[in-house]
């Protein structure tokens, strides 16, 4: 692999020192993760330090460890001194920006982040090297992670910004520099923070402050608060907005769609064409992130023919909406799992998937279901109103984990309510006593009420049946 960093480059990059010659191929700031030929960056977080590992990670195979303070056991060993890691990883960030000649994309928005954000790492990689941030690395200490990880000869370099207070994209995008910013969708999370939804689209609306100039917004057309985005875009000195949704100005547009229990079939039209598109995941939702990865597309002048196929070839990641089909007493189990965040939209559209899946005959459609949180005053309204959509998905069964879903159970109809327990542990038991072969099963909460568990218990408890 070629040198991401040398010696050198590091040094004058973070106004650090460097007693020995070293090229890393990539960057690590945690000791069990990290690959050989890594540059190691001792950050401090609430329960550790990372200079505590600084010698176990040179021992695995780091090329050099960046550090703020003394380690006198590795005083020999390759270091790259700074005065303080957090900050030189900043640097190491805002020089990769600069030297990089990429066509830079930022995406944020209430929900989808994630899944668009590979979406289009996938589209627009079968245009032309494309680097995206890993995971869901988009606050102070992963974007300037992910920026100092884009290789140079990246022609597309992805990168999601996240928030849940103002001003935090503000800094992000700063740093970033996008040449195409999206905004996937305002919606009611993060609502403990905010006095209102139009604060959330304010907030999120800081990641055009970033754009270079002739930069582009792209922005959800059907969503109630794109004026209010759009006209933010353009103080920010947007040149241009590309829009996508059903409405009849959209610029990629929504034109019919179908939704099979594995695929979404849709229609779209483009500037100058219109394209059909299969997806081998169902869900409006997933349409929906299709569209605003093909308006980014043309945002940043790739061809959306290639993107639109390349979309074929995408896959729901663990936590956010991968399936699994388990072995289950003699049949099979189907195990959706969403569990690793949750808003009301994203619940609605789960549920919606949920509802596009039919069980066999004498078989259960199934949902797990953990508190939503950061929703603040609105935390047992928007709880009890996923009685309906749940009643709409032809649910049988609803299991509840966490406090604030006590208003959702409260909610629902007697013969739905499967059990309220305060955490996923008390809960496990019974649920796989009640599940059997044919069921359908969605997981889905806040990533603090710790669903994973349950997800990992089922596939294990299927593993177990196997042998």
């Amino acid at each position: 692999m070629m040198p991401l960093w040398t010696a050198v480059d590091a040094a004058a990059a973070t106004g650090g020192s460097s007693i020995t010659d070293w090229a890393a191929t990539g960057i690590s700031i945690d000791s069990r993760s990290l690959a050989t030929g890594d540059l190691f960056i001792a950050l401090r977080g609430p329960n550790h330090d990372g200079h505590d590992f600084a010698g176990a990670a040179l021992e695995r195979g780091a090329a050099a460890a960046m550090v703020d303070r003394e380690i006198p056991h590795l005083s020999t060993t390759p270091l790259l001194r700074v005065a303080d890691t957090l900050v030189g990883l900043a640097s190491l960030g805002e020089a990769a920006r600069k030297r990089s000649g990429a066509r830079i994309l930022a995406v944020t928005g209430s929900v989808g982040k994630t899944s668009t954000k590979e979406a289009l790492r996938l589209a627009l990689a079968a245009c032309n090297p494309t680097f995206a941030s890993a995971g869901s690395l988009n606050n102070h200490w992963g974007a300037p992670l992910s920026l100092a990880r884009i290789p140079p000869d990246a022609a597309y370099g992805i990168f999601e910004l996240g928030m849940n207070h103002a001003g935090e994209i503000a800094a992000l995008t700063r740093l970033v520099r996008p040449h195409v910013a999206m905004i996937t969708t305002i919606e009611p999370a993060h609502l403990g923070f905010f006095p209102s939804v139009e604060a959330i689209a304010d907030a999120k609306a800081e990641i055009f402050l970033g754009l270079e100039p002739g930069g582009v917004a792209v922005l959800n057309r059907d969503n109630p608060h794109f004026g209010r985005l759009a006209a933010a875009a353009g103080r920010a000195g947007a040149a241009e907005v590309v829009s996508f949704g059903t409405h009849p100005e959209a610029t990629v547009r929504l034109l019919d769609y179908l939704l099979e229990p594995c695929n979404s079939i849709f229609d779209v039209a483009l500037p100058d064409f219109t394209l059909r598109c299969r997806l081998p995941v169902p869900g409006r939702h997933w349409v929906m992130n299709a569209l605003a990865v093909l308006a980014a597309v043309i945002a940043a002048g790739a061809d959306p023919r290639r993107a639109a196929e390349a979309l074929a070839g995408l896959e729901e990641l663990p936590g956010r909406g991968r399936r699994y089909e388990l072995s289950w007493q003699g049949g099979t189990l189907t195990l959706i799992d969403e569990s690793y965040n949750a808003s009301p939209a994203a619940m609605c559209a789960a549920l919606a998937v949920l509802a596009a899946i039919p069980p066999p005959v004498g078989a259960r459609r199934v949902a797990v279901l953990g508190d939503m949180l950061e929703l603040g005053e609105a935390t047992e309204r928007l709880h009890r109103e996923l009685a309906e959509p749940l009643v709409g998905a032809e649910v049988d069964r609803v299991f509840l984990i966490g406090r604030a879903v006590a208003a959702l159970y409260d909610a629902l109809p007697e013969p739905k309510r499967g059990g309220l327990w305060p955490n996923a542990g008390d809960a496990i038991d019974e649920l796989i006593g009640f599940l059997r072969a044919g069921d359908v099963v969605t997981i889905k909460g806040s990533r603090g009420i710790g669903l994973s568990p349950i997800v990992e218990r089922l596939r294990m408890e299927s593993a177990l049946r196997e042998t």
